[in-house]
């Protein structure tokens, strides 16, 4: 996993943390497994763009943000 793309999923994760929503909360919104959820913030999975998007959406993350 390149180190960009680390560091994007750890945002993910602290945002998801400073909400105070749990991993099966934010992945109810998402419409997927809290299992995937976990896998992606444990940088095990590499999640679509798509499902990137959905997640900022979710807790009011904007993109550029997440991509600085």
């Amino acid at each position: 996993m390149e180190k960009e793309t680390g560091k994007i999923l750890e945002k993910i994760r602290q945002k998801r943390l400073e909400k105070k929503l749990s991993l099966l909360n934010l992945a109810n919104e998402l419409g997927i497994s809290h299992s995937h959820l976990y896998y992606i913030e444990s940088k095990r999975v590499i999640p679509s763009i798509d499902v990137i998007i959905k997640i900022a959406k979710a807790l009011d993350y904007p993109l550029h943000d997440l991509f600085e």
